[in-house]
Parts: structure tokens; sequence; C-alpha cells
């Protein structure tokens, strides 16, 4: 027997998941609104002809590939990976990077804004006495996964730095992800950052590693509280969207009993 525990997020229209105006709009239809859709189908067709007069639900959602649990490719990050090849897009992400054994990382004490270290990484890891293997799926429990449905919720959390995110990969990691709105820190902490230095390298640091090595992140999981540290599979195979930067995905995690 297995458990599987869903780790994605829905997208829905009210609650503030993207800042604004990159949320997700959602128009609903329901069986009593849409006989004008299905009649040209049907000469002659009365609506008090069908069962109880109703046609079908439907809805039309006018999203970006980067709403709701999604996974980021390599071209998402970088025009270039693994220093100097083309970055591959979300069409090209080999599947089985997708499918492989999770290891969750609770940083929900670090403070909204900070940005962890390999140092921090390492530490968790003896933590939980895990030894990373080559294509782990690395997930990070951050501060945010609490805050999902305040509007409080992309400014929260901390964030993967550039040699937390390359200690994974130099390490074989090649998908990992968080449940925050992005694997950096939240923009408005880095925006402070970058004011007091000047430091472009700042901006986005944990994402362009991937100029370095290509890999791929998962964005906006979900419910990782209920998580063991290891021991369960991810799945989080990406829709197919052809030269995109990133795919949604029914990202869940399956532990073994």
């Amino acid at each position: 027997m297995s458990t599987i525990i869903d780790i994605s997020m829905p997208l829905e229209n009210d609650v503030i998941s993207d800042p604004v105006p990159f949320g997700p709009k959602i128009t609903y239809m329901d069986h009593d609104t849409t006989f004008a859709q299905i009649a040209p189908f049907f000469p002659g067709l009365k609506k008090e002809d069908l069962p109880d007069g109703e046609t079908w639900a439907i809805e039309k959602v006018e999203l970006i590939t980067h709403n709701g649990t999604h996974l980021d490719a390599p071209y998402h990050f970088h025009s270039t990976m693994n220093k100097g090849e083309r970055a591959i897009t979300i069409d090209e992400v080999p599947l089985d990077w997708c499918f492989r054994p999770g290891v969750k990382l609770d940083f929900r004490h670090f403070d909204n804004g900070y940005v962890v270290t390999a140092a921090d990484v390492e530490a968790e890891l003896k933590r939980i006495g895990h030894t990373l293997q080559p294509f782990d799926i690395v997930v990070v429990n951050t501060a945010a996964g609490a805050a999902y449905g305040s509007d409080a919720y992309v400014n929260t959390g901390c964030g993967m730095g550039y040699e937390a995110t390359m200690y994974l990969l130099e390490r074989g990691v090649r998908l990992t992800g968080t449940d925050a709105w992005s694997w950096d820190a939240p923009f408005v902490y880095t925006a402070e950052k970058y004011a007091e230095t000047g430091d472009a390298s700042l901006i986005w640091e944990g994402h362009k590693a991937g100029r370095d090595i290509g890999y791929c992140h998962l964005e906006k999981l979900h419910n990782l509280e209920a998580l063991p540290a290891n021991g369960f599979k991810v799945s989080c195979f990406p829709v197919k969207i052809k030269g995109a930067s990133a795919g949604w995905t029914r990202a869940v995690a399956i532990l073994d009993e």
C-alpha cells in the first residue's frame, strides 16, 4: 500500500499567490448557463429537451506558466545552462528527473528574506540523517507554506541562495522545490539589499545557479508540513508546453508503507 499526499496548491481567483497583475483568472460557467455553447452542435435542440435542462460545466482559465504549482525549466533562469549550453525548455526536461526519492529540508524557522547557505543545507541534512544521492528531489519547507491564503504569502519565507543551490547540484540533485512563491528570497528583501549594495548578483542568485549546472525547481508547493524528512517519492511531471519556461504540475508525494 502507498499513501499519496497532495503537495500542490489549487488555482483560484481570490487567493493572492502571485504579485499583481500576474495572478490567474478563472471564469466559471455552470450547467444552467452553457446551453448556447452546445446548441449549435445539434440543430433544433431545446434546453428543456435535455435531462433536467442541464448542459455542461466548463471553465475559461487565463494563466501564465508560473501560476499555481509549477515546474521551472532551466530556460526560465537563463538562456544557457551548464556554462554555455542552450538551456532546455519545459518540453525537453528529462521525465526521469520528475519521479524520484524525495528529501525535505525544514527551514520554517528562518526569518522572511533570509538567504539559505550551503552550511545551512549541510546542517539540516546532518540533522535528518540523510546523505544526498544523485537525482534526489529536494523540497524546502519554509514559513510561506503556513502563510498561503493570506495577502502576505508572496513576501513570506526564506530563499535558497547561490551557494546553497550549488551545494545540491554539485551532489547530483537536478530537481528541487519550495512552498514559497520563489526559490529565491522574496523580492522585497532582495530589493533592500540591492539598494544598499548595488550588487546585481544578489538578484535571483539561486535561480542563476542554473547557468553553471542546469536544473529544475518546483515553486508554490503546499502541505510540505505533512511530509517526513525522507522515505517518500515525488511525482511532478509538467504539462508539455512547446518551448516554454515552465509547466503546471499536480505534484504529489508517495509514501510506501
